[in-house]
């Protein structure tokens, strides 16, 4: 029983640690690698507390050493989702009526066991199944885990201490209810961070998820899992199920209590997965919320005035970081003539200077992306590319899947500003870029805004306020989140909340009090401590 209005620790960004060579973190990051390599996990998947294995098996292997097992995953089949379902409507009840205090020490207890015992193996996690540098690692699998967990307990206060004024007479209440029913959240292979989110995000505010992670993440899911548990989530809150696509959604979608998808993950499928809840909508008990954060064809373009180095910086940081598989990554690339010569030569340099190669090796900027579909999808496009008049190959180019899936960071520069590379996605380590007539800024901005259904981050660099402020303009629906001389990645949570519109999903931003209000459904409730007794008015007499 509460006696008490509880204030919550006050939310601030997890520190980013260097691993520079002689730090302690660096050293329990190299032996945390080393423990995981040595053993062979067989992964399962954990329905109402209990941990399932199956007999359909398949190999985990670090995309950057295919030659290596680091285990095993158990993938399910139609019954196990359907237990998922039943574990977590079971736990539905209990978990919601949980006083708010709780649920919220629950996952900043998370928080700390993640920035701490943790922090290493989740880092070494991601590192090995998904290729991520020891960098790209902490900023996404520590920090932004952590910072989710304990900015989203904040946010869930500001929710609930949001109150309707009262007349006199009158106690007007607010009471935020989770969903009737199951929540489904289906996530991405790029972010450790976001497969975490997806699920606890709505759980905070007192639903019950069945969360389906991508194959390519479900070694570093079952760590989140694991983390899940020693911070104290009851069993049935969070249930995971690795299995297809199709699989779950048949069971999840035409399910009476499925009541919102938190979804990270293609356009295409987010699309499909609309229509068939739509299609599937009598048969549900409440409208589903439905959001998602889709694909994205991120620009960055370059004003004369700016700064040419500031530029290359940008477009390498910003196109080739974890080998450009961010739905941020600047893909495509507008700069001015009378800079180009410089900005392209620089870019090149950098690009050059890249190591790649596997992520243990920490002088590697540069890993492998994450399966053999991708690999080949990538350098199908970088070879159209060099079959076009169009286009001339600044740097990079080549690509080799025998011991990992490498491929080069590759610069394309086109004369086609409607090419192919500069509309669609790709998802891989390869920026186009189109070089404007400076007398044609303006011209290009209408570009940028009309090439690509896409509409997540874009970013200008100039140093002339008063461009900086028409392309601000011009580009107002082009991009959720704009950047003003930075690059168009790295969102911080509490900071640059994140999302986009258009054809990059639904605009709910996670890492925001916005994301948690598609979790609840209020009730108001009015209490009236002197009822009238008779009926009539004053008007009538």
């Amino acid at each position: 029983m509460s006696n008490a209005y509880f204030e919550v620790p006050l939310a601030t960004n997890e520190p980013v640690l260097s691993y520079a060579k002689g730090t302690i973190e660096r050293k329990e990051l190299k032996n945390a690698i080393k423990e995981l390599k040595s053993m062979k996990m067989d992964v399962p998947m954990t329905i109402g507390g209990h941990k399932i294995f199956s007999k359909n098996k398949t190999i985990i292997r670090p995309p950057h050493e295919l030659s290596h097992e680091l285990g095993q995953a158990n993938h399910g089949e139609a019954e196990h989702v359907k237990m998922a379902i039943d574990a977590a409507l079971a736990a539905k009840d209990k978990w919601a009526n949980m006083p708010w205090q709780d649920r919220a020490a629950i996952f900043l207890r998370a928080a700390e066991l993640l920035a701490g015992p943790f922090r290493a193996r989740m880092n070494a996690a991601t590192m090995l199944c998904q290729s991520k540098n020891a960098f790209q690692a902490e900023i996404d699998a520590a920090c932004e885990m952590a910072d989710f967990f304990r900015y989203n307990v904040q946010f869930m206060t500001q929710i609930y201490s949001d109150q309707p004024e009262s007349s006199q007479g009158v106690w007007n209440r607010m009471e935020y209810r989770p969903l009737e029913g199951f929540v489904f959240a289906l996530t991405p292979f790029n972010f450790t961070s976001i497969a975490a989110n997806l699920p606890s995000a709505p759980a905070m505010m007192g639903n019950t998820v069945v969360w389906k992670p991508a194959d390519s993440q479900i070694y570093s899911a079952n760590v989140i899992m694991e983390l899940f548990e020693a911070a104290g989530l009851p069993p049935g809150v969070i249930n995971l199920v690795f299995v297809d696509g199709p699989t779950a959604g048949d069971v999840i979608f035409s399910h009476k209590d499925f009541a919102g998808l938190h979804f990270t993950g293609s356009t295409g499928v987010f699309q499909h997965l609309w229509k068939v809840i739509g299609n599937n909508i009598s048969k549900y008990k409440s409208y589903p919320r439905i959001v998602g954060e889709t694909g994205g064809k991120d620009f960055v373009v370059s004003h004369p005035s700016a700064n040419s180095t500031e530029v290359a910086v940008a477009l390498a940081r910003g196109a080739f970081e974890f080998q450009g598989q961010k739905c941020s990554a600047a893909s495509r690339a507008y700069i001015p003539k009378s800079r180009s010569e410089d900005i392209l030569s620089q870019l090149k340099e950098i690009v050059k200077s890249f190591k790649m190669g596997s992520p243990e090796d920490f002088s590697n900027f540069i890993n492998a992306v994450i399966d053999e579909k991708a690999f080949d999808k990538i350098s199908a496009y970088i070879d159209e590319a060099k079959a076009s008049k169009k286009n001339k190959i600044l740097v990079g180019g080549k690509y080799d899947k025998k011991q990992g899936y490498f491929i080069e960071p590759t610069v394309i520069v086109t004369s086609d500003p409607k090419y192919k590379t500069m509309c669609e996605e790709i998802f891989g380590p390869v920026l186009t870029i189109f070089v404007y007539e400076d007398k044609d800024f303006e011209k290009t901005l209408d570009i940028i805004d009309q090439t690509s259904p896409y509409a997540l981050t874009g970013a200008i660099f100039s140093n002339d306020r008063y461009a900086t402020i028409l392309a601000s303009e011009k580009l107002r629906n082009a991009a959720g989140n704009f950047y003003i001389n930075d690059k168009p990645t790295g969102a911080v949570v509490g900071q640059q909340p994140f999302g986009g519109a258009r054809g990059s999903g639904t605009n709910d931003k996670a890492g925001s009090i916005l994301n948690l209000y598609r979790w609840i459904s209020p009730r108001t409730i009015k209490e009236n401590f002197v009822p009238p007794r008779n009926y009539t008015y004053p008007f009538m007499y």
